[in-house]
């Protein structure tokens, strides 16, 4: 009889990436219906659920380089967070705001990770 059936051995571990995919969402969600008072937290989430899609990506090798992962991230950010600006109004445009204010961080944190980053021993 089988200790733990239907797991293989290669499979051992589990990831918290997805926890941290959902809990952004809901934070920019958040931070957009209540714009007022907490679009930061809606810049938070957009950058907590873009981390996580790379943390993803690295932590099943898609990705070698976690920094220039998150610097493709911020351009393909930019690219979607300005079609959304340029082309609505109101609360959705707000959205492509905070995509963008995002986009920004994770360009100069993707290109600050990648300057400083130590050498592998």
């Amino acid at each position: 009889m089988d200790e733990q059936p239907g797991l293989s051995d290669q499979y051992r571990k589990s990831s918290p990436w997805p926890l941290f995919v959902a809990f952004g969402l809901a934070l920019f969600e958040t931070g957009i219906v209540m714009a007022h008072f907490l679009f930061p937290i809606a810049v938070g989430g957009m950058l907590m659920f873009v981390g996580s899609i790379v943390g993803i990506l690295r932590e099943s090798e898609y990705i070698s380089d976690p920094w220039k992962g998150l610097v493709v991230a911020a351009v393909v950010s930019f690219a979607v967070g300005g079609v959304i600006w340029v082309t609505t109004q109101g609360s959705i445009q707000l959205r492509g705001t905070a995509i963008l204010v995002g986009a920004a961080v994770l360009f100069v944190g993707g290109i600050a990770g990648s300057l400083w980053q130590p050498e592998p021993i």
